[in-house]
């Protein structure tokens, strides 16, 4: 599976985005689905993910409660809905495919398949 993030940008403290990732691939609907940031000098970190079938979601503490992760299998995409959104959550976003059919991991050796990324920038 081939996937690709989109909807990056600058925005404002407080402010809201919607990223998204497309995949391609038959087998897109079996995979979980994962969102994972990574800022400048430092590792790149879990944020959401999902099961393959939408019912099962897992997010970091840093984002919970602000952030939504949801996916729409009929057109192959991944969303992660960030409100409310500081400084500290900018970072390039990279979404991520799990083929281990094992429920919705936040660690990245589940990961098979990885995104390009795409930038989020927070202004205070």
């Amino acid at each position: 599976v081939q996937l690709q993030a989109f909807g990056g940008g600058l925005v404002q403290a407080g402010g809201s985005l919607r990223l998204s990732c497309a995949a391609s691939g038959r087998t897109f609907s079996n995979y979980a689905m994962g969102w994972f940031r990574q800022a400048p000098g430092k590792e790149r970190d879990f944020v959401a993910a999902i099961s393959w079938n939408g019912g099962s979601t897992l997010y970091a503490d840093s984002v919970k409660g602000r952030f939504t992760i949801s996916r729409d299998n009929a057109k192959k995409m991944v969303y992660l809905q960030m409100n409310s959104l500081k400084p500290e959550d900018t970072a390039v976003y990279y979404c991520a495919a799990d083929p281990s059919f094992a429920p919705p991991s936040d660690s990245r050796s589940y990961y098979a398949y990885w995104g390009q990324g795409t930038k989020l920038t927070v202004s205070s």
